[in-house]
């Protein structure tokens, strides 16, 4: 007779193109969303929260003509309605500003925070689920709406932690691009598959330089690894007038809009988009958003058929060093712009919008480059167990740390090796250690152990130095939380 199979065990592992957060990137997250949150609600922007999911015909263009609905988004038919796991933010709030339209003040101003899920081919830093964070106003057709985004994407920067000269907000729009494109003939609304591929090669003004951009927009280049690219086939006349319009960036801002007036003479669309920067840049200016803050930019283009009229995008300047030991500038870490036709498909009716979505990932990378969240992840003071029959004395010290917001806990392991209580604080990354044994609590006092310093003398420390044990003092027992807070807010 065979014997019965024991059945599979499951592994123990992240589905493909997902991962787990563990205390410290999850406390650096939340502490970086709170302080953009602060801004966010300074500004007078509510919070709002949407389900994780929608239907997959309101999330719009993501809904593809195929049999099952899940090209790049999660979804599942359930009673007769294609359901799936929200792609972005920004979807939602068009449904939501359609939805509440009647009961929203107008215009409607919201922030939000989340996790976001995308049904691609995961990649090395490329995941399935990721967050973001966005603000947006709804219903304001004034340029002031994206005036007042990039004010506050700059004052988000500087609040978590990066400082003025090393961040800008450059700024463009969709309809100085388009009259880009009619002055040289090239009519989008005829000619998608041109007008698109006029803008990726503007777009990669940065990378490739004017010499590139040229060789793109006529007869083609070869790349690095000696790859040729086919060119868009525009003539060099009309790729003069492209180049012309990609360094158009002046000395000042009233430079680049007197050049790019030049530009798109003899479009409307186009100056009517070179009005509304220059309105931009003086209602930014009035308000000390100057130039070592914001910029006027040629190059930005975002979104091929999502804006309609202001983009801007948040671009770290300071350098850091790549996988290979190259010095490389950061890049961006935000994006956004004005998409007055998104609520429209609910509606039917124009309704403006504005706002902009900070890439949570790449920032808090940044912050880690910059050395700017150091404490944040601070773990809890350890009380050590020396007497198991005294436990109650231990919790009544974390209960008075706590008491004082000091985060503490009292060891809950096997406490008969005290070596694995210490290896524990440090995997904690705790700051301080307590400890009372049996002669220390006859006297009333407690040795009090900094962490963080002890790690350092130990670096460097001889023999001698280390066993007089610098780092740790014996204070009186009603002194304790006094003592830890002074070393808190010395640093350790």
């Amino acid at each position: 007779m065979a014997k019965d199979k024991k059945p599979r065990r499951p592994r123990a592992e992240t589905p493909k193109g997902f991962r787990d957060y563990f205390g410290a990137e999850v406390a650096e997250r939340n502490h970086m969303l709170g302080q953009i949150a602060e801004v966010y609600h300074l500004y007078g922007f509510d919070p709002l929260e949407t389900s994780a999911v929608e239907t997959v015909e309101a999330l719009g263009k993501y809904l593809p003509d195929v049999d099952r609905p899940n090209a790049g988004v999660f979804a599942w038919e359930e009673e007769g309605d294609w359901l799936a796991l929200r792609y972005d933010l920004t979807a939602p709030l068009a449904r939501v500003a359609a939805q509440f339209r009647n009961d929203l003040p107008s215009p409607y101003r919201r922030y939000a925070m989340g996790p976001v899920w995308r049904n691609e081919k995961p990649g090395p830093g490329r995941f399935r689920q990721f967050y973001q964070c966005d603000a947006d106003t709804v219903g304001a057709p004034s340029v002031a709406a994206d005036a007042e985004v990039c004010a506050m994407l700059s004052d988000a920067l500087e609040r978590v932690g990066i400082p003025r000269g090393d961040y800008l907000v450059r700024i463009n729009n969709r309809k100085v691009l388009n009259g880009v494109l009619e002055a040289v003939g090239v009519n989008p609304a005829e000619d998608r598959e041109t007008a698109d591929a006029v803008l990726r090669t503007i777009d990669k003004f940065d990378k490739v330089g004017p010499d590139g951009v040229r060789e793109l927009l006529t007869t083609g280049r070869k790349d690095q690894s000696g790859a040729f690219i086919d060119g868009v086939g525009l003539s060099n006349d009309v790729a003069d007038t492209v180049l012309a319009f990609m360094q158009a960036k002046g000395a000042d801002a009233g430079a680049t809009i007197r050049s790019l007036r030049e530009v798109v003479t003899g479009s409307s669309i186009g100056t009517a988009g070179v009005d509304e920067l220059e309105q931009i840049g003086e209602l930014l200016a009035a308000q000390g958003y100057g130039p070592d803050r914001t910029e006027i930019d040629p190059s930005v283009v975002r979104g091929l058929g999502y804006y309609t009229g202001p983009v801007f995008e948040a671009e770290l300047t300071f350098e850091i060093t790549d996988e290979k030991g190259r010095p490389r500038q950061f890049g961006s870490v935000a994006g956004g712009g004005r998409y007055d036709d998104l609520v429209k498909r609910f509606t039917g009716q124009a309704v403006p919008a504005t706002g902009v979505s900070i890439g949570v990932d790449r920032l808090l990378a940044a912050l880690r480059a910059k050395g700017r969240l150091d404490g944040v992840t601070r773990g809890p003071v350890i009380v050590t167990v020396m007497d198991r029959a005294r436990m109650a004395d231990y919790q009544a010290m974390v209960g008075e740390l706590r008491a004082e917001g000091i985060r503490a806990e009292v060891y809950l392991g096997n406490p008969k090796n005290f070596g694995n209580q210490l290896k524990y604080a440090d995997k904690r990354l705790s700051p301080v250690a307590v400890i009372q044994g049996e002669d220390e609590a006859a006297r009333g006092v407690v040795q009090v152990k900094d962490l963080v310093l002890g790690a350092k003398i130990a670096e460097n420390a001889s023999l001698e130095e280390w066993k007089s044990q610098p780092a740790q003092r014996e204070v009186p027992r009603n002194e304790m939380v006094a003592e830890i807070r002074r070393i808190l807010q010395a640093g350790g």
